[in-house]
């Protein structure tokens, strides 16, 4: 099954969202909507966006979007915002309701945007919110920091392609796992420990190098896995990648 997700850059055009010393949320989710894209489709995911340049849309607009679009999930990225400027700081993902593989999924980002140093303040419910309450497919959004904390702003910054891989490699993670009863993904493994902080440590290293990779707890094994691919041929590739970096691997299906 090839996934489609629909990923939504927040605000646009005459909606800026929230501002903060001349930084517009509107730009910073472009960025990291189109970053994240960009490794799924890597991935075998068919992308579609709600936007791609500075337009504004209502969240109704970006909801009949995705929901004409067929596609299995919907994910709207955003900045935070606080009254007062460096009141709070870290990383949220709201969802209709905590059930499902959303919440899973919503888990999954919290965690692995948590392992780069944002504080995790969790998965909230917001049934209110258009996109989430409107969209007919599983939706997130996702706060990545906020936009008034400088602290968060200079994580945010200072790790702009981690955050990208993170979100993209805790999608396909949430994925990888949903899939498990049709072998029709491989993907390359390249270790297991009995150690979460063996595993951490390669985890780290691979994703400071730019692969897509997620962390799998199996049989009391961790697994630090690289991407999702429905071609063989696409992980004999990421193998080769790998290989020639310095890694031993093995490809597994699931």
């Amino acid at each position: 099954m090839a996934y489609k997700i629909v990923l939504d850059a927040g605000h646009g055009g005459t909606d800026p969202g929230a501002v903060y010393n001349g930084r517009n949320e509107k730009d910073d989710n472009l960025a990291l909507a189109q970053a994240v894209g960009k490794i799924l489709e890597d991935n075998g995911v068919d992308v579609v966006y709600t936007r791609t340049e500075d337009i504004y849309q209502t969240p109704f607009e970006k909801a009949r979007i995705a929901n004409q679009s067929g596609a299995d999930y919907f994910i709207s990225f955003h900045r935070n915002s606080s009254p007062e400027d460096n009141q709070y700081q870290g990383v949220e993902v709201l969802v209709y309701d905590k059930s499902g593989i959303k919440y899973q999924m919503a888990q999954n980002i919290v965690g692995a945007l948590g392992e780069l140093g944002f504080r995790e303040i969790g998965v909230k419910e917001r049934p209110g919110l258009v996109v989430l309450r409107r969209t007919r497919m599983p939706a997130l959004l996702i706060e990545t920091g906020f936009i008034n904390s400088d602290a968060d702003n200079a994580l945010y910054d200072e790790k702009k392609d981690e955050i990208a891989q993170a979100i993209a490699g805790a999608i396909l993670g949430t994925l990888s796992e949903e899939t498990i009863e049709a072998p029709l993904y491989y993907r390359v493994q390249t270790g297991a420990f009995r150690s979460r902080e063996n595993a951490d440590r390669m985890l780290y290293q691979l994703t400071d190098q730019g692969y897509p990779a997620f962390l799998l707890n199996e049989n009391d094994l961790y697994k630090v896995q690289v991407g999702a691919f429905q071609q063989i041929g696409n992980a004999i590739n990421m193998e080769q990648r790998l290989r020639d970096a310095g890694y031993s691997t093995v490809i597994v299906t699931k």
